[in-house]
């Protein structure tokens, strides 16, 4: 099974990543289709960081992130979206080194590919999302990152290159494209490490490039830019100045690294404190469209956000 990079034993390997109370991990998954029609965004859940029945347990103390996992799909198909993020408890969940069972749901290595079967309800507006996701990694690259100077905040780009076949019943869909996945894990809850965080990747003509910035609650950044080649080589490059996008629908700050001028080309996820666009930008000399993701975590944390979540979040014992 995939582990973390100098993992030294099973607490670091697979879906058994040990997290500890009010502690998360999660793995991610995009993709668009080759006819740039269709696209999705999967991210499996052990301790639902956005989760308002998550931080509401946190308040009396210890919570167990293992009662608090879900499965967030979802789907872009041509002007139209889908969207479940169904939170299970801890009796509805069952994970191994190879494998993460949440609810109807599971995910699954075999060593050479990540298969993901999805059962999964939406809301608020009722609908199903049924079917297969299968991410063959090109490769598994090595190195992680620590985010923040405790060091309990960690990313790592699993598979920044990466091919997908979808399948779905529900609704009837099927499409392969490139796809990226990456996993983050943390010891603390998100929103006490950081106040605001950008994440972007894409395809440039023979690597992929993926920028990562947050502003730390300590009034400290992280500014990572790197790529990787298609035998999964890292280099890290001088991110270019960050420019001003147009804030979303809810008013979420978004900006873009470029060498010109970037763009909004479409909003595909718009909520009270988080933003997914897809951007146009000029990287290493390349005119790139990203997948672009704007997080404000003082929003997050606003009551009124968090009154706001479970009309999208329904949670299932």
């Amino acid at each position: 099974m995939i582990a973390w990079p100098n993992a030294t034993d099973e607490r670091r390997t697979g879906f058994n990543l040990d997290v500890p109370p009010n502690g998360y991990a999660w793995w991610y998954v995009d993709a668009i289709s080759d006819d740039g029609r269709e696209g999705l965004t999967i991210i499996a859940f052990i301790g639902s960081v956005f989760s308002p029945y998550y931080a509401y347990a946190r308040r009396g103390g210890a919570a167990d992130p293992l009662n608090h996992c879900a499965l967030n799909v979802a789907l872009y198909h041509q002007g139209s979206k889908r969207w479940t993020m169904t939170e299970r408890s801890r009796r509805k969940v069952a994970r191994n080194l190879g494998s993460f069972l949440i609810g109807p749901s599971d995910l699954g290595w075999d060593g050479r590919a990540l298969t993901i079967n999805i059962n999964e309800l939406s809301a608020p507006i009722p609908g199903r999302i049924k079917g297969r996701v299968r991410v063959v990694p090109r490769f598994v690259t090595k190195t992680d990152f620590v985010l923040n100077e405790d060091g309990n905040h960690r990313w790592w780009p699993i598979a920044p290159r990466s091919r997908i076949e979808v399948t779905l019943e529900q609704p009837k869909l099927s499409w392969q494209g490139e796809a990226y996945l990456d996993s983050n894990a943390g010891d603390a809850p998100i929103e006490t490490g950081f106040t605001h965080w950008e994440w972007a990747r894409g395809a440039l003509r023979d690597k992929t490039a993926i920028l990562y910035e947050a502003e730390r609650r300590g009034g400290s950044r992280i500014d990572l830019a790197i790529t990787y080649d298609a035998e999964g080589n890292l280099e890290h490059f001088t991110p270019p100045p960050l420019l001003p996008l147009p804030r979303s629908g809810w008013r979420i700050d978004r900006s873009a690294r470029s060498e010109a001028d970037a763009r909004v080309v479409r909003t595909v996820e718009d909520t009270p404190f988080y933003a997914r666009s897809m951007i146009e930008t000029t990287l290493l000399g390349e005119r790139v469209t990203l997948m672009h993701e704007s997080l404000s975590l003082d929003r997050f944390k606003m009551p009124v956000v968090q009154a706001m979540l479970p009309f999208r979040m329904p949670r299932r014992r």
